[in-house]
């Protein structure tokens, strides 16, 4: 990143950075960019691409439909039912 860029960048976020905040920004991606040069000299012709680092595997089980409660042994515990359904204090006026 140059320091026309950097400007651009000022004026699109709308921001005011000191000369300090400027050079520590500059620093910064300057230090990614030699980072970023070392990745792109390694030779990755004979290397595998991948999404993830190690093998993922999606377990699945079979689908079945398990009723796990009756309602009525639910209801059984509420302090008032009606036709089947909860009666509940009102919350709201």
């Amino acid at each position: 990143m140059d320091r026309e860029t950097l400007r651009r960048l000022e004026l699109l976020n709308q921001l005011k950075l000191t000369e300090d905040e400027k050079q520590d920004v500059l620093s910064f991606f300057e230090l990614r960019e030699g980072e970023h040069k070392c990745l792109e000299a390694i030779d990755t012709e004979n290397t595998e691409r991948m999404v993830h680092v190690l093998p993922v595997m999606t377990v699945v089980r079979e689908d079945k439909v398990v009723k796990t409660f009756e309602r009525e042994d639910l209801q059984r515990q509420a302090p008032e039912t009606d036709e089947g359904y909860w009666c509940v204090p009102k919350v709201m006026e």
